[in-house]
């Protein structure tokens, strides 16, 4: 009554046969539940599957227990669909996706009711599923006010119930009483209906009427014989949904004392009529009948699993020791079924009933599991308070983990230093002192890495777990070309430990180094043999971050390969499986793979989108943010935009890149000041540079930028040292075609053959041998804008500074002829200044028409 236009909205979703997730909200007792039972048989009437799932009020339900009830009600394992490990606080997207891939069947209807009472993980688990499940109707109730909806809103239809109007009250109760009535329950369906029944039975009076529902409930219970009185009291205690042996253990009554309690329990005979129903039971009990009876349920559940129950039983009843005791237990079972959230409260309860070392560790690290890095932190620090040994100190300090942010790492540093100058194990001491490096490294302390990573891996041989983090310490401190070939060697040792210790996840590591390395060592063909079994691994660990790892080097080997398609849309899918986890890592690596692709494509909707809104990254990698930006605004033909954030990198003499990021960083930095003809801060980069002759250019598996003696030709050209840059581009065609990188020498024949015209040598092979290559691979920023053969010829003598009066000169016409050509360039190119086309002609060249 009174929901026809909810009725409608319900019907058009089902007729939709498509996946959406609506969120229904109102206050206790406003009709959610009858309407998703309307919606359940509208479903049910077209031949569609209907699951339910509820969330319960009381704090002692297991993780996941409404997906628990859907996954059981679907005929799937809940036990096995949920039964995974975790490494990483990433790896719970596992369970997401196994949740995910066992609900996902086309018409499914799923209702979750009182999502208000759900644990996070659960919320989390209905968040990725309105995201990944396109052909399943979700339904999920709440009560207002509820913090959770407005998360869950983002990707859902909201629908609000309010009170019944007068009119549809006079239809329940008849119109003698409609007005009282109305004007005491604002219409709300349960305590109207609640009321019609009293008018039913006679037990209304117009004169003393009851003030809530929970005042019709008491009465009725005082009807009730005592034994049924007492069952139905002790069931209170157990839940909205109780175990009616349970219940009947417990109170030591038959279970048949509920059959005249039809009023107060639903059809199925294990569940209070509604959640008010069971909240005005339970307050009708005085405070010792309920110490009593949540006495005898614990008593009675001391065999079972339900381990945060029995802890708020015990907890009820006033037996600390007994409470905290099962609350470890039942944090303990959140976590390793990956609640981590819910593991967090469960450990902050235990803590509060009385604290310990062991239980701020526990609670530190499900805190970190859970993303909550501020209660990671807080934990860590009393753990190290309440340390009784040194070891407990070095187990405090490893709590944290090294971070890009300063937040966690102020604190981490000094635990981890108090813990190297206690007396701990070798074991302890290696996985300290890795933990040191990586704290180092975060604070561009690049000085010390060195030093800490090799004792570090000195000292965890022989313990598994400390060898594997000594060797990513040890990866972490030999960045660049110098460390490139020790990489190699560290990868060979992680693959051959995680083939002794059966470690999937050891063994992907090994293979994402060892394809980084060969990537930066221009050895396109052996990293691309690299990805099956890297791909092996990565499958082994499951969980969508270890596919996103295996696309984004996938992407990364394509692109430098040429094999742009590919490169765009595995990169575009590692970005979309990424977001959704860590928005961070997922937006710099395809960042960093639009600036790759951009050099031969120009510059994609997606590539100016994170060029223009790109995230604030942490200060250590903020200057590398910006002459990527600054690099990529200008491919786009953002002159004054890039300008501005190349000048917010400073003063040159001052930048102080991570050394991973010195040679990429570079190489953006010539190919940024050469296009903005900035040559006095070219002139001090390009020595900068010209270290790191005959290496390539690749950002940590993520893009690949070519020879380094390509950016060197093009700053040389561009500051109109021919020579010089014919060397360098002549090394560039060789070294990129070695590597394997087609696209890669196509550029550099292009820019090669700029550098002999303008010594007037003949080009015309090299610039042919360009644009076959250029064709052939559908380089589109060569060719967008074409430009006469004249009109190239001119445009580079543009390049180079001449006025039209030199230019005239130079290929023997009249100035006015001259500058005719050049505003023809102008107009074609859509510039209005000379340097302009010099911006254009270093960073999206055309390629010249015939003719």
């Amino acid at each position: 009554m009174g929901r026809g236009r909810e009725l409608a909205a319900a019907r058009s979703w089902l007729a939709a046969e498509t996946g959406r997730l609506v969120l229904c909200g109102g206050e206790p007792g406003i009709g959610k539940t009858r309407l998703a039972q309307e919606l359940a048989g509208h479903a049910l009437a077209l031949g569609r599957e209907v699951v339910w799932g509820h969330c319960v009020e009381t704090a002692g339900a297991p993780a996941f227990w409404p997906w628990r009830q859907v996954l059981k009600a679907t005929g799937a394992d809940p036990d096995l669909v949920l039964a995974h490990d975790a490494e990483v606080p990433q790896d719970r997207f596992r369970v997401f996706d196994a949740i995910a891939a066992a609900l996902d069947r086309d018409g499914l209807v799923i209702v979750v009711e009182d999502v208000h009472w759900a644990d996070e993980a659960s919320l989390l688990v209905l968040a990725h599923l309105a995201t990944q499940l396109r052909n399943v109707l979700l339904f999920a109730t709440f009560r207002d006010p509820c913090p959770a909806a407005a998360d869950l809103m983002r990707s859902a239809d909201r629908i609000d119930l309010h009170g019944l109007s007068p009119d549809e009250v006079a239809e329940l109760v008849g119109a003698e009483h409609a007005a009282t009535i109305t004007e005491l329950t604002s219409g709300n369906p349960l305590f109207v209906t609640e009321i019609a029944r009293a008018v039913g039975d006679g037990t209304w009076r117009a004169d003393q009427p009851p003030r809530s529902v929970r005042d019709i409930v008491t009465a009725r219970l005082a009807r009730l014989s005592p034994d049924a009185r007492d069952l139905i009291k002790t069931a209170a205690l157990v839940g909205r949904d109780f175990d009616l042996d349970l219940a009947a253990q417990a109170s030591g009554l038959p279970i048949s004392a509920l059959d005249e309690a039809t009023t107060l329990i639903d059809a199925t005979g294990h569940r209070f009529v509604h959640a008010l129903t069971r909240d005005a039971v339970e307050a009708a009990l005085t405070p010792a009948e309920r110490r009593a009876l949540h006495r005898r349920i614990a008593e009675a559940m001391a065999s079972s699993t339900r381990y945060a129950d029995v802890a708020r039983h015990w907890n009820a009843c006033g037996e600390t020791e007994e409470a905290r005791t099962w609350t470890i237990r039942a944090a303990q079972d959140a976590v390793a079924r990956l609640a981590y959230e819910e593991g967090v409260r469960l450990y902050r309860a235990a803590a509060e009933l009385s604290d310990s070392h062991e239980i701020q560790v526990a609670l530190g690290r499900a805190a970190y599991f859970a993303g909550d890095l501020a209660g990671c932190v807080q934990a860590a620090q009393r753990a190290a308070e309440l340390a009784g040994s040194p070891e407990q100190i070095a187990e405090a300090a490893l709590v944290l983990e090294a971070a890009p942010g300063a937040g966690v790492n102020a604190v981490a540093t000094p635990l981890c230093d108090n813990a190297l100058r206690q007396d701990v194990s070798p074991a302890t001491r290696a996985r300290l002192l890795a933990q040191r490096s990586h704290l180092a490294f975060y604070r561009g302390e690049q000085h010390r890495l060195d030093e800490l990573s090799r004792e570090a891996l000195r000292l965890a041989r022989g313990d598994d777990r400390a060898l594997a983090e000594a060797l990513h310490a040890r990866q972490e401190a030999c960045p660049g070309p110098a460390g490139r070939a020790e990489r190699l060697g560290l990868a060979t040792e992680m693959i051959d430990l995680a083939h002794r210790t059966h470690s999937p996840r050891g063994a992907m590591w090994g293979s994402l180094w060892r394809i980084h390395a060969l990537v930066e060592s221009g050895e396109l063909a052996a990293a691309q043999e690299e990805l099956p079994a890297l791909k092996l691994a990565c499958e082994r660990v499951g969980g969508q971050v270890p596919l996103w790892h295996l696309d984004v080097v996938t992407a990364c080997i394509a692109q430098a390969q040429g094999r742009f398609v590919e490169a765009q849309e595995v990169g575009r899918r590692a970005y979309d499986r990424m977001r959704v986890i860590e928005r961070e890592p997922a937006s710099g690596a395809y960042f960093a793979l639009q600036c790759g692709l951009s050099c031969h494509l120009g510059v994609t909707e997606d590539g100016l989108a994170l060029a223009r809104h790109f995230h604030d990254p942490p200060p250590r990698f903020r200057l590398m943010s910006k002459l990527t930006r600054a690099f990529l605004l200008l491919r786009a033909g953002f002159r004054d935009e890039a300008l501005d954030f190349y000048r917010r990198s400073g003063p040159i003499a001052e930048w102080d890149l991570p050394a991973f990021f010195v040679l990429p960083g570079l190489v953006d930095a010539v190919l940024v000041t050469s296009g903005l003809g900035l040559t006095e801060d070219l002139r001090l980069i390009l020595p900068r540079l010209a270290e790191f002759r005959g290496e390539h250019a690749a950002g940590n598996g993520v893009a690949y930028m070519g020879p380094v003696t390509l950016a060197l030709g093009r700053g040389h050209l561009a500051l109109g040292d021919h020579e010089q840059a014919v060397t360098d581009l002549t090394a560039a065609v060789d070294e990129a075609s070695r590597a394997g990188a087609p696209a890669f020498a196509a550029e550099a024949r292009w820019h090669l053959a700029a550098a002999l015209r303008a010594l007037g040598r003949d080009a015309d092979a090299v610039h042919r041998a360009a644009d076959r290559a250029i064709r052939t691979l559908g380089m589109t920023a060569f060719t967008t804008t074409e430009l006469s053969g004249r009109e190239h010829e001119v445009a580079s003598l543009v390049t180079e500074g001449m006025t039209n009066r030199q230019i005239a000169r130079r290929l023997v016409i009249s100035e006015r002829t001259a500058q005719n050509h050049v505003q023809h360039i102008l107009t074609k190119l859509g510039f209005s200044t000379r340097s302009q086309i010099a911006a254009w002609m270093s960073t999206a060249p055309s390629t010249p028409a015939d003719g």
